[in-house]
């Protein structure tokens, strides 16, 4: 027997099993020990040594023997780390990047809406500058490719708790990992909804008062659609394009797929849908990108953002899992 084991292996950012030897350069042999058996195991091409002292093998105990196979049995692989106690290590890996990417979506996309979406000049008058309905949709699907292609290597680029529960749904992620995605995805919503707050508040005659009365990006439905749609038709949105979205970045991250084109993809796709929704809902397919601005919100002064943020994470989680039983 040649005593082997499963071994996870993490490097840069990505987990491969493989089957290790636990004890390199050894065999077991289950053999009846005397002159004539001892001789050819001796002699075998490539035998250099054995365990045990003086001229003869000493031969495992039982327990012994039940152990190593009991290891090799073992149904969850082992961890392999090349750091010990004491190490200094940097950490990169997961959560980490997803904070980068999620953060940086947030505040490109929803700072494309509240700073640029419409110029006024200093009488108030619009002058026509801003990027509108389609410049916020391509801030939004900028962002996401250029995250997905900075740091998705490294946590599978995510950047959305909805994506995450897609794809745990779907076998291409592992459920224990998904709590700790999702709450540094929403905490990364939180802090860029806040950063942009600091700046949206810093422009002359601004103020909490009138950055919470804008609405701060945020996604509704109702009185707070921008198209004045009701909340049926924010759930059916809501729910058919993070559907396509999770579709989408299932089939381009695929390993029948293109390779090097999946941010691509994954980009044009998101604009399409903010080209599609921002209408009904002001588009969130993203519970932690609703979830930022709406307590900022709130801070503000405004509750009406967390009283409707239920749908926004309802809606595109039921999407995301919809979307994984289309693929599968």
């Amino acid at each position: 027997i040649v005593p082997t084991e499963e071994v996870v292996e993490l490097h840069q950012g990505q987990r491969r099993t493989v089957q290790r030897r636990i004890f390199p350069g050894y065999v077991l042999v289950n053999m009846i020990l005397n002159e004539h058996s001892w001789t050819v195991v001796r002699n075998t091409p490539g035998v250099t040594g054995f365990v045990g002292s003086g001229k003869e093998p000493a031969p495992l105990q039982p327990d012994e023997v039940a152990k190593i196979m009991q290891r090799m049995k073992a149904g969850a692989p082992r961890v392999k780390v090349s750091f010990h106690s004491g190490s200094k290590v940097r950490i990169t890996e997961g959560p980490f990047a997803e904070f980068i990417g999620t953060y940086v979506l947030v505040f490109g996309g929803t700072g494309s809406a509240v700073l640029a979406a419409q110029f006024l000049d200093p009488s108030g008058a619009d002058t026509g500058l801003g990027i509108g309905f389609a410049g916020v949709s391509l801030a939004f699907g900028l962002t996401v490719l250029a995250m997905a292609y900075a740091v998705g290597h490294i946590s599978g680029g995510h950047f959305n708790p909805a994506i995450t529960i897609g794809l745990a749904a779907a076998k291409r992620f592992e459920w224990k990992d998904a709590a700790a995605y999702i709450a540094t995805q929403v905490l990364a919503a939180v802090a860029a909804s806040a950063t942009l707050w600091a700046i949206a508040i810093g422009q002359r005659g601004a103020s909490s008062d009138s950055v919470a009365a804008g609405g701060f990006a945020a996604n509704g439905y109702g009185d707070h659609s921008p198209g004045l749609y009701n909340l049926g038709a924010g759930f059916i949105i809501e729910v058919v394009l993070t559907a396509v979205f999770l579709v989408v970045i299932m089939g381009v991250t695929d390993r029948r797929a293109a390779k090097g084109l999946a941010a691509l993809a994954i980009g044009l796709s998101l604009t399409l849908i903010h080209l599609v929704s921002i209408p009904v809902t002001n588009t969130s397919v993203n519970p932690a990108r609703s979830t930022g601005p709406a307590v900022l919100l709130a801070v503000g002064g405004e509750s009406w953002a967390i009283g409707q943020l239920w749908l926004f994470w309802l809606a595109p989680i039921v999407g995301g899992v919809l979307g994984a039983v289309v693929y599968r």
